[in-house]
């Protein structure tokens, strides 16, 4: 598989969303940018604040789109066809109401399953969707009306924000097996961290 050359973070732009479920997608890309100390810094052409690293003999970028969530293909667009990213070479984080807070999931490729961010970076690849996905769970309010308040006025608290960070976090060998392309080795580690994994 493609080498991974672009890590997206989905949210709504804006300090009175930051700790909503919808951002958790910022949230990770945040802790993962001071994790290996890489600089986010707004780019207007972009229409996101866009990092760049070095990773394990790699060279990545981080974007956080800083369009709202429904539009966020805007910016990932831009970014990507500047820097000629197939939409293979690109993981998109985001927040899943189909996974309970706590489990979170590598998937490759896929449809948008009612997520407007994941639905906006289809329709900015004329319907390509062979990005990788990290899911992170939230939950589900129960009551499909009551979503939109669920995901972008409620805040989590200090205990639901920590066990949202556990439930996704990458660690090196995940970071490494991804930015190399080795896809499948990364979620076999993600989803079973316990067992042994050979080199390779």
């Amino acid at each position: 598989m493609a080498d991974l050359r672009l890590i997206v973070g989905l949210g709504n732009p804006g300090r009175q969303y930051a700790l909503t479920r919808h951002n958790a997608g910022e949230r990770w890309l945040r802790s993962f940018s001071e994790r290996f100390e890489i600089t986010l810094s707004e780019e207007a052409r972009f229409r996101g604040e866009l990092g760049r690293a070095e990773l394990f003999g790699e060279e990545v970028r981080l974007l956080f789109p800083t369009t709202f969530m429904n539009v966020s293909g805007e910016a990932i667009g831009a970014t990507a066809g500047f820097f000629k990213i197939a939409p293979s070479e690109i993981l998109i984080v985001y927040d899943d109401v189909a996974f309970p807070l706590g489990v979170s999931k590598i998937r490759l490729g896929g449809g948008h399953n009612g997520h407007n961010g994941v639905r906006s970076a289809i329709e900015a690849f004329n319907g390509r969707h062979d990005f990788v996905r990290l899911r992170i769970g939230v939950g589900h309010p129960g009551d499909p009306a009551g979503m939109t308040p669920y995901l972008t006025r409620e805040k989590m608290s200090a205990d639901e924000l920590e066990i949202e960070r556990t439930s996704a976090w990458l660690d090196d060998q995940v970071v490494q097996f991804a930015l190399s392309g080795r896809w499948q080795k990364a979620m076999t580690h993600f989803h079973a961290p316990d067992e042994p994994q050979a080199e390779g």
